[in-house]
Parts: C-alpha cells; structure tokens; sequence
C-alpha cells in the first residue's frame, strides 16, 4: 500500500512540474535558435582561359594572345549568407556531411553583417587579387605595364582566391609553356590559391570543398598552396592529383613537366 501524499510532498510534485516547463520547452526549441556559424559547400568553378557570362575573362592588348587548349578552373566554395540564420540541425548535417563544411560566423563576415558590405568586401579583395595577378605573371613574363596590357573580368565572383588561377592564365595566354605549347598540356587544370606581385602563393580556406568542385568540373589535376596539403587531403575526391605550390615558378615547372610526362619531377602532398 502506498503512503499517503502529504500536503509539503505534493506541493513539492507541483513545484517540479511547473518548473519541468520551461526546461522543456527549452530543450524543445534548441534545434531552432540562431547559432553563429556559417555553413558553407562546393561552390562554381570558371575557367579562366574562357568566357564567364559572355565575356572573356583575360584580355591581353599589346601582345597577341594564344589560343590555348584545355583548361585553367579556379574554385570557390558557396556561404551561407550574413544574414541567414543557422541552426543545429544545419551545423549537425555540416559536421556529418564531407560536401558541407561548418565555420565561424565571424570568420567568414569579418567586415559586417549587411548584405551590401560583405559585397564591397569581396569585390575590392578580388579587385587587389586581379592587380597582383597581372602584376606577377607581367614579372614573370618580363613585360612592362606600359607593352603589355591584361584585362580580367569575372562577374559576381568575390574574394582573393583565384589570385594564381588569373596568374597562370595570363602566362599561358601570352607565352604557354614558353615552347610553343600550352601551359596545360591540354588537361583540365583547377586549383586555389592568392598571388603577390612577387608571384608568393597564399592560404585561402575551404580547399576539401573546392577540390570537390574542381573534380565535379573534370579536374584532374589541383593546385593547392603547399601549407593547406593536409586539408586538401581530407575526403579528396578520386581521380584528383594534388600539386603543391608555394611560389608561382613552382606551379609552372610542375604544369611543363606535367605536360612532358615527366611524372617524378612532379612533387606531389
């Protein structure tokens, strides 16, 4: 026989019931409120010896440019915008998933969270990845600003990470492999990375997701800054070659003895 319930037990019961509420409402609505992260996957890939919306997206004035074969893609990955709200079930599917990858909120948007800045952001860093671009690759050519004019269009594309992509296209269309062949040895080529006028390859991020996009697009072949290997291993896709690079020679002497099928002089992650 049970015990019968007392007046402070029973008040006790009501207490817990009252306050199991909110704890579960709580709990209920966890799945749905805001988390600060960013849930990015495989984004386009362009290539950069072609056209992108009907424009060519290297112009060359001064010099006449080659018609080149096979292709230059560089890579980018697609963001959740600045002002979408994620939330656990999104960022559980980002960490169970190899095409999606979870980031920090503020280390994707560290410029605001208005859709009309991030846009500023991104275009004025492709504006100085295109300068330093040309400026590399008219270095490596030993041609002047003032024979040799390079013009790069690429709409509605951000960011500096096409920076050794732009490079190599301007090599290839203006002088290929520097023996009459093309600087891709008809193969299509994709790959990441930023430039400085000094023809230094940078770290950009997001590199397991772009090669996912560049094998999407028959890439057989990515070039990938040599600090970012590691990441660039993770769940890399089958049929993709990894060539690292840390300076712009680097890439070009592994695309020439790619092309020459001198596989060993090829170093590779």
């Amino acid at each position: 026989m049970s015990a019968p319930t007392t007046p402070a037990r029973s008040r006790r019961a009501r207490t817990l019931a009252v306050c199991a509420v909110p704890v579960v409402a709580l709990l209920a609505s966890v799945p749905f409120v805001p988390l600060p992260f960013a849930v990015a996957q495989p984004g386009s890939t362009v290539d950069v010896l072609g056209t992108h919306e009907g424009r060519q997206v290297i112009e060359i004035k001064g010099a006449q440019a080659r018609r080149t074969t096979g292709q230059l893609r560089m890579t980018t990955i697609v963001v959740t915008g600045p002002r979408v709200d994620v939330d656990l079930g999104d960022v559980i599917s980002g960490w169970t998933r190899t095409d999606r990858a979870v980031m920090p909120h503020d280390a994707v948007y560290p410029v605001g969270d208005s859709d009309e800045e991030v846009d500023a952001h991104n275009k004025a860093e492709m504006k100085k990845s295109q300068d330093a671009a040309t400026d590399a690759a008219l270095r490596y050519l030993h041609r002047s600003p003032d024979e040799l004019k390079v013009g790069l269009s690429l709409a509605d594309v951000g960011g500096p990470s096409a920076g050794l992509l732009f490079t190599l296209g301007i090599i290839d269309k203006v002088d290929g492999d520097g023996r009459g062949g093309d600087l891709t040895g008809g193969r299509t080529i994709a790959g990441t990375g930023t430039i400085d006028a000094d023809g230094t390859v940078g770290q950009v991020g997001g590199v397991p997701l772009k090669t996912q996009a560049a094998r999407r697009d028959g890439a057989t072949v990515f070039l990938v800054p040599k600090a970012e290997c590691s990441a660039a291993e993770a769940n890399l896709p089958k049929g993709l070659r990894l060539v690292p690079v840390q300076k712009l020679q680097d890439a070009v002497t592994s695309l020439r003895a790619l092309r020459s099928g001198d596989e060993d002089a090829v170093p590779t992650c």
